[in-house]
């Protein structure tokens, strides 16, 4: 999302190469590019100037240790004050009564109705928590048949009633549903609705009015840019809510919204949405959001991701099958799996620092290693057990039962080979060492 805004920020940062004191003079250029491309990401004006304004201030006259570059000292100021631009630090949702009602707002097509399952699905899956989805959408066709799907999709229960035409009656039969069911959570998911159509806004009033919420998430498209910023300003002097939920942050998107909607509504931004699929959301961690603006990665979303997915049990399998050079095509597919089941591969790539610029134009399909998977699902029991007996013959089938060809059955049979390779190395520590000493012997 801020692939475009990380770039402009970098060479206004090389405008202060060479210099050991950050000063005045030699900042304001620097500062006039940054505001610059604050303003190019569709960030409100005024939120960019006194951002840039007390940046500027901060970094005047600080002396810039001889480790350290006047550009890189510039950058950790930048880092701290873009954290406390989106909130400093991240917001959880209230869980205090039982059960806990969240009502769902925002405009048409926002992905609220997605959302809503997204959340349920975190709740449930991440808090242990026992869900209950409430559709409210009364005009939208088909809006309760597809929070059904995702219900089912994602294994709580759902709330409707298609003969009803009254959004309040609705939500407060689907919260007493919910006490006599034993959720814990009742989610609400209501229409779309325009902040200017005074009949569709005073109908959510009405709802929050009756229900009183423990939390009211306004969910907007970041992809609007500035005017998820002027459409939450009016949706917020009506309902107060709680929470923002920026929603298609994988995106073409500038990112303005993320750093304007802070400062304009008050609101902190909770969570957002990454992709289309149901794991695809993060709790909005500001911090970790200006490590990636400024191109630094996110180290700490990647580890979690990793802790989420890791099968401790299948880790040290694993390691004991290497140690005795045991390694086979059914541990290598195991390893493939536990990494599809972090996310989307650029997503990922895009965490470890100084990937992301690398990243920017390359496309990963999300079936990448689909044909991997074809070929060793083509294995019989021995081949995959016993790697050393694909000889040409063999690999001739498998291209033939995968819907391969023999390139990329030979491509993953070398792939294989030389990943064994290293594992056994790393497991060993001698070979290590000998592998170490002949790098310093390579002339660079």
């Amino acid at each position: 999302m801020f692939d475009n805004l990380s770039e402009k920020l970098e060479r206004a940062f090389k405008l202060l190469k060479g210099q050991g004191r950050i000063t005045e003079i030699n900042v304001s250029e620097t500062v006039k590019e940054i505001r610059k491309a604050l303003l190019d990401a569709d960030v409100n004006y005024k939120v960019a100037k006194q951002f840039t304004d007390t940046v500027k201030e901060k970094a005047i006259g600080q002396n810039v240790l001889t480790s350290v570059s006047p550009g890189q000292l510039l950058t950790k100021i930048m880092h701290d004050e873009l954290a406390t631009l989106m909130g400093g630090e991240s917001k959880d949702i209230k869980l205090a009564s039982n059960p806990t009602v969240i009502l769902m707002s925002g405009l048409q097509g926002s992905g609220k109705t997605t959302f809503s399952g997204k959340l349920a699905n975190h709740l449930k899956t991440k808090r242990g928590k026992k869900p209950l989805l409430v559709a409210c959408d009364i005009y939208r066709p088909a809006a309760i048949d597809q929070l059904q799907v995702l219900a089912k999709q994602i294994g709580v229960d759902v709330y409707f009633d298609k003969e009803n035409k009254d959004a309040v009656s609705i939500a407060l039969a689907g919260i007493k549903h919910a006490k006599e069911s034993g959720n814990s959570i009742v989610i609400i998911d209501t229409a779309g609705r325009l902040a200017v159509d005074e009949q569709m806004m005073n109908e959510i009033a009405a709802v929050k009015k009756a229900i009183n919420p423990d939390e009211i998430l306004f969910v907007v498209d970041a992809m609007t840019g500035q005017d998820a910023v002027n459409t939450a300003k009016a949706f917020n002097d009506r309902l107060d809510f709680t929470g923002v939920v920026l929603t298609k942050l994988d995106g073409d998107t500038r990112g303005g919204a993320a750093l304007s909607i802070l400062s304009v509504v008050n609101k902190p931004i909770k969570f957002v949405g990454t992709g289309e699929k149901m794991d695809e959301m993060d709790v909005f961690h500001p911090d970790r959001m200006a490590d990636r603006i400024l191109g630094m990665g996110d180290v700490v979303s990647l580890v979690e991701r990793a802790q989420q997915s890791f099968d401790e049990e299948e880790h040290k399998r694993i390691a004991k099958k290497v140690a005795k050079n045991q390694f086979d095509y059914n541990d290598f597919l195991s390893q493939i799996q536990q990494v599809k089941k972090m996310g989307n591969v650029k997503d990922i790539m895009g965490m470890m620092p100084g990937m992301s610029k690398q990243m920017k134009d390359v496309e990963i399909k999300e079936d990448a290693t689909k044909g991997i998977e074809a070929i060793i699902s083509s294995m019989t029991p021995a081949e995959r057990s016993n790697p050393e007996l694909l000889n040409g013959k063999r690999r001739e089938r498998l291209a033939k039962g995968s819907g391969t060809n023999i390139q990329e059955v030979n491509a993953l049979v070398k792939q294989f080979e030389q990943m064994r390779k290293m594992m056994k190395m790393m497991g060993n520590p001698r070979e290590m060492a000998k592998m170490m000493n002949q790098m310093k012997g390579m002339k660079m």
